[in-house]
């Protein structure tokens, strides 16, 4: 469905909702590009939690928990989850943004769990909806929390598509409009990003991954709205440079990154396609995203969950009562809490058993001590004497 610029304004006057799901491995650039998009530390960066105080970037590294950190370094992280809401303004639109982030996405040796975990979140949001719809009389309190664009971070490796990478957004597309960027773009030569975009579009073009490409429609769009989309349809996949300090050139400050053989700019499109996408993700085609999501995506979902319901048969869908479905989707929601509980407890049985082995292992540095200094004690005396 191709987005329609006189609907997108009317309900841009109003004030929108957007919300938006970052995924990519550790060191994509996930965090920088999220605190770029708002103009603020929304995101806090991995290696801040060394730091003696995690709210200044500046500050020194906290030998004590530089130790602890290494020393679970060996333990597979687990992927979170995390929604974070903020609001800007766009253009004299009032934009109410959710970045649900996802660190610890892709540490593991087996990546099925951080598929299925981003997969039932994104379906949870659904069934809150569906189940919302169903009701007599609907909660005017409610909100829709479904993700309206997933942008994955490639890594900048200059070759192709991992399996991960396939992986995810073959699984993903169903669900919510996909948009692949690669993060830390300035790590490759113009050429080698030039190959690189043209490899990844050859991949998911093989592997028929329907990204989100900027639909159109010549028969109903204008000139403008197809050029637009034919542009940004192009750019795929979207090369980043993110950039959260601003530095000076020429006496006027700007967001960048200065390198021994020269700076590249954030918001300059000869090197980097930062400008074009935040444009596309809260302007131009914002609502579009969201039609999308609506029509099509959670549409397809609804149709099939209800086919799930009903068993198959065509004639039980009209015998399906709102008090079902609602019943049906608190069932699900209670089944997920007691799966999230029991990985809590285990979670929780973890760090005991870790805190046990740390406490013993400085019992016994303790004693160790204590021998030392009963020996440096005992050859101390003996010198004098």
């Amino acid at each position: 469905m191709a987005y329609r610029a006189s609907r997108g304004r009317k309900q841009a006057k109003k004030g929108v909702q957007l919300t938006i799901m970052v995924v990519g491995a550790s060191g994509t650039g996930r965090t920088t590009f999220v605190n770029t998009l708002v103009e603020e530390p929304l995101l806090k960066h991995r290696y801040q939690e060394l730091l003696r105080d995690p709210e200044n970037p500046r500050s020194e590294i906290d030998p004590v928990v530089a130790e602890q950190v290494a020393a679970e370094a060996h333990i597979e992280r687990q992927i979170q989850i995390k929604p974070v809401n903020f609001e800007l303004e766009e253009d004299g639109v009032r934009i109410a943004l959710t970045v649900v982030d996802t660190p610890g996405f892709g540490e593991g040796i087996d990546n099925e769990n951080n598929f299925q975990e981003i997969c039932a979140y994104l379906e949870r949001q659904y069934d809150d909806i569906l189940a919302e719809e169903s009701r007599i009389k609907r909660n005017p309190r409610f909100r829709d929390n479904r993700i309206h664009a997933l942008l994955y971070f490639i890594q900048p490796t200059g070759h192709a598509l991992r399996e991960m990478d396939i992986e995810l957004m073959r699984r993903l597309s169903p669900r919510v409009n996909v948009l692949p960027v690669i993060g830390k773009a300035d790590s490759l030569t113009p050429s080698e990003l030039k190959t690189f975009k043209k490899r990844i579009m050859e991949d998911i073009e093989y592997y028929n991954i329907p990204v989100y490409n900027f639909p159109y429609d010549p028969e109903e769009d204008d000139e403008e709205t197809i050029s637009d989309n034919r542009e940004l349809r192009g750019l795929l996949p979207f090369a980043i440079v993110g950039a959260e300090e601003e530095i000076m050139i020429g006496g006027e400050a700007v967001r960048g990154r200065r390198y021994p053989w020269g700076i590249v700019e954030v918001d300059n499109p000869d090197h980097s396609d930062f400008g074009r996408l935040r444009s596309a993700l809260l302007g131009s085609h914002l609502t579009d995203l969201k039609e999308i999501t609506h029509d099509f995506l959670y549409e397809n979902y609804r149709t099939e969950k209800l086919s799930r319901s009903v068993g198959g048969d065509a004639a039980a869908d009209t015998a399906l009562l709102p008090e079902d479905m609602a019943n049906q989707s608190v069932r699900l929601k209670e089944e997920q809490l007691r799966r999230e509980e029991e990985k809590l407890r285990e979670i929780e049985l973890k760090v005991q058993r870790e805190i046990q082995i740390k406490r013993q292992e400085l019992l016994a540095k303790e004693d160790s001590l204590k021998v030392l200094e009963a020996r440096l004690a005992q050859q101390n005396s003996s010198g004098y004497e």
